[in-house]
C-alpha cells in the first residue's frame, strides 16, 4: 500500500496584505507622534507662561518697593529725576547701605532694564559711567509703561499729560504687556499696578 503523502499548507500574508498592515502601522505611529508633539508643545507654552507670569509679578514687586521709598538724593536733588512713558528715574536706597542710589527703569527695544548708580566721591555725585544695568523682563510689547498722577487722583482721574511737570507727580502707574510670540499662544500677559511715593504723599 502506497504511503499517503501529507500535504502541508503553509499559511502566510500576501504582498497586498503586508503593505496594508505596514500602512496602518505607519498611520498609528504618525498619529501618536503628532499627539505627543501637540502635548509637548502645549506643555511648553504653559510652562513658559507660568515662568513669564512669575517673572512679571516679581519685577512689579521690585519696582513698587523702590518707587514707594523714593526720596531726595544724597546730593540734595529732587526725588524724581525723569518721568517718561517708557522710562522713570528717581532716587531710593535700594540696598543695605545708607546711601541713596539713582535708579532708572527703562525700555530698550522690547527689554525692560534697570540702571543703578551709586553715589561716589567727596562731595558725593552720581556719575553716569558708574551705572550698573540689569535686564528685568524681555518680550515687552507695550511701548508705554508709566503713567503719572497728581494729588487730586481719586481712582478715575486722568493721568498727567506729557511733558510731565515732575513736582506734581504723587502716584505712578506701571503697566507692562509681555508676549514671547504674538503669533502663538498663550495670549499676551498684562501686569499692572500703581504706587504712591511716600515722601511726596499728601492726600493720597
Amino acid at each position: 500500500m502506497k504511503k499517503q503523502e501529507k500535504i502541508k499548507v503553509e499559511a502566510g500574508f500576501t504582498l497586498v496584505e503586508t503593505l496594508f498592515g505596514v500602512a496602518i502601522f505607519v498611520l498609528i505611529i504618525g498619529a501618536l507622534t503628532l499627539f505627543s508633539k501637540s502635548v509637548w508643545v502645549n506643555n511648553s507654552f504653559i510652562s513658559a507662561g507660568l515662568v513669564d507670569t512669575d517673572a512679571g509679578r516679581q519685577v512689579l514687586k521690585t519696582i513698587v518697593a523702590e518707587i514707594r521709598t523714593a526720596s531726595t538724593s544724597d546730593t540734595g536733588t529732587y526725588v524724581i529725576n525723569q518721568a517718561g512713558v517708557s522710562s522713570f528715574t528717581f532716587y531710593s536706597n535700594v540696598d543695605t547701605d545708607t546711601l541713596k542710589e539713582k535708579v532708572r527703569y527703562f525700555l530698550s527695544g522690547t527689554t525692560l532694564q534697570r540702571g543703578v548708580i551709586k553715589p561716589t566721591g567727596s562731595p558725593l555725585s552720581y556719575n553716569a559711567v558708574n551705572e550698573t544695568i540689569s535686564i528685568l523682563l524681555e518680550n515687552v510689547q507695550s511701548s508705554s509703561i508709566f503713567e503719572y498722577f497728581d494729588k487730586d487722583y481719586d481712582g478715575t482721574t486722568a493721568s498727567l499729560s506729557f511733558p510731565i511737570n515732575i513736582p506734581n507727580v504723587r502716584l505712578v502707574k506701571i503697566t507692562i504687556t509681555t508676549d514671547a510670540d504674538p503669533n502663538r499662544p498663550p495670549a499676551p500677559m498684562v501686569f499692572s499696578t500703581q504706587v504712591s511715593i511716600r515722601n511726596l504723599k499728601d492726600n493720597l
